[in-house]
């Protein structure tokens, strides 16, 4: 390493080292025998996400909350739900995983709250409290029915009636989930005081939660980026976030390219990057959204990477990551979860590690799990995916093509128990799970791969190594390569004189791919799905999800 890499790297943001892992705390593992995922569970697999390689875990919310939307329904920002443990618990969590280089990022959902809210009951019951202001509300429309016709994402209208106040309020997700109004600077200050409380706690961030939101203009219709969003965020900045060590990632689903820098710039004050769903929007069906059924498009896969590679090449930070809580297990979605699953997990490990910016590991993606394939709607438990069956119907689903669509695409994917040993309830619970373990444990489960030295594991934590120890991988000069190639994904890394190229072919078909003059080179092979290569010529045979990295000094 050079002088001047050194002192790059060092002057680094820890977070452009590091990698992140996703815990969705309700389906990791359950300490207890009551079915249900909790923070004890957590502490007692630090050492594995050690092992791993991570450097901080993103939480998704522990605090109290009625579980509507398995708590993306806050309560009580202050307090952790009884199923998850006690606050005393999470203060532990905190310090056992900062023992092990390990910071804990949690999940900031403030574009809304839960009608079981203190503030929310307070607005209820006497319309003249300050804290009613803290909702959106409006008078009946022309036809005596909601004031406009939008519907909620979870199905219905975004409005919700309240006959003794002869209003409605918002909710933009379900009806027990009111749309707080961030034109109020009370509820704001509110807000940042409770960010302040837990980063005083010793938290290492926030992932924020549909962020684009909170800056809406309802009466112009515009919900998502709206007009007050950036200075909102940049008055958060200054009230919670400047001087402070810590990871800011916004969760966007309207960010394109053309706004990416209003978030992330880092001039603007705002966040340190965004997740984007560029990719994920690329797969979905023109006229049934997710439910409907696409074909995976490996050109327009790759597309929406290298598009947001180059936008960020110079300024603000990217998020990688292909699964979430909300999404499809990546190697179902974007792979082949039958008789190549490892292969192809571990290549699109590979295509998107090695880009620039922070991976993120989504639960269970490190072994490879798969998506669940229910049959019947009785084994769901997403309230997004009950609140949008009736409406996929009447747009002319059947109800066996709505499941199909759901098994492709539905949240409860990703929330099926983590499968840790092949024994009963994948050694998730001594109790009976809330949401059915995926069958295939006895063969796919965090034993089994660990036990494997050419595991799916194995391949993460070099992955995760890489990115710690190898400054060109961490914030090296991206180009990508041969971008209408409908099954390779083609990119360089380039820092201080060294040149890592990576090939990868992201389909299930042999190609033949003619190798870009300025991928040609002779060097050492660093990861590899298939076979180690030390050289790369003028053509190159991939097998299906065959990829490879080869570093050049």
């Amino acid at each position: 390493m050079t002088r001047q890499t050194q002192t790059a790297t060092s002057a680094l943001p820890w977070w452009k080292t590091a990698t992140g892992y996703q815990i969705y705390p309700r389906s990791f593992c359950d300490s207890n025998g009551d079915g249900i995922g909790d923070i004890a569970g957590i502490i007692s697999k630090l050492d594995y996400l050690r092992d791993l390689g991570v450097g901080f875990i993103w939480l998704s919310p522990v605090y109290d909350s009625p579980m509507v939307d398995n708590g993306y329904d806050i309560s009580n920002y202050r307090d952790i739900a009884p199923e998850f443990g006690t606050l005393a618990d999470m203060d532990r969590l905190i310090v056992e995983a900062r023992a092990r280089g390990i910071g804990i990022v949690m999940d900031l959902v403030v574009n809304h709250c839960s009608s079981a809210h203190d503030w929310f009951q307070a607005a209820l019951k006497d319309p003249k409290a300050p804290e009613h202001d803290y909702f959106i509300w409006r008078e009946q429309g022309k036809t005596n029915g909601p004031p406009t016709d939008d519907m909620s994402y979870f199905g219905g209208s975004m409005w919700e009636w309240v006959p003794a106040l002869g209003k409605y309020y918002l909710h933009q997700f379900a009806k027990e989930q009111p749309d707080l109004n961030w034109q109020n600077p009370a509820l704001r200050q509110a807000i940042y005081n409770m960010m302040n409380w837990w980063f005083d706690r010793g938290i290492a961030g926030f992932r924020m939660d549909v962020i684009d939101l909170i800056g809406k203009d309802v009466d112009a219709g515009v919900f998502a980026e709206g007009p007050d969003l950036h200075p909102f965020l940049q008055e958060m900045h200054r009230e919670t976030l400047a001087g402070r060590d810590v990871l800011t990632v916004g969760e966007s689903w309207a960010v394109s390219p053309k706004t990416a820098l209003l978030y992330c710039g880092q001039e603007r004050g705002e966040l340190d990057m965004v997740f984007q769903f560029s990719h994920v929007l690329a797969g979905f069906h023109p006229e049934h959204g997710k439910w409907g059924d696409v074909p995976f498009d490996p050109v327009a896969f790759k597309q929406t990477f290298f598009d947001w590679q180059e936008v960020l090449a110079e300024d603000g930070w990217n998020a990688l990551f292909l699964s979430n809580h909300d999404l499809p297990r990546a190697v179902s979605k974007y792979g082949d979860d039958g008789a190549l699953r490892l292969r192809s997990a571990k290549l699109l490990a590979l295509a998107i590690h090695l880009m620039k910016g922070t991976p993120f590991i989504y639960q269970g993606e490190e072994i490879a799990m798969t998506n669940a394939r229910f049959s019947t709607m009785d084994q769901f438990r997403d309230v997004e995916t009950f609140g949008q069956y009736e409406a996929a119907l009447a747009a002319g689903l059947t109800r066996e093509e709505f499941i199909k669509g759901a098994n492709r695409n539905g949240r409860d994917n990703a929330r099926t128990p983590m499968q840790w040993e092949d024994r009963a309830q994948a050694g998730f619970t001594d109790g009976t799970p809330w949401i059915d373990v995926n069958p295939n444990y006895r063969q796919i489960n965090a034993k089994t791969d660990r036990a494997d030295p050419a595991g799916v594991f194995s391949f993460y934590q070099s992955l995760t190594e890489l990115r710690r120890c190898l400054p060109v991988v961490a914030i090296g000069a991206f180009r990508a390569f041969a971008k209408s190639h409908p099954n390779v994904m083609a990119y360089t890394r380039m820092l201080d004189g060294e040149k890592l190229s990576v090939i990868a072919n992201i389909t299930g078909e042999t190609v033949v791919f003619d190798v870009p003059q300025k991928m040609q080179q002779t060097g050492r092979c660093l990861l590899f799905t298939v076979a180690e290569r030390q050289a790369l010529g003028a053509t190159v045979t991939l097998a299906p999800y065959e990829g490879f990295a080869i570093l050049q000094r």
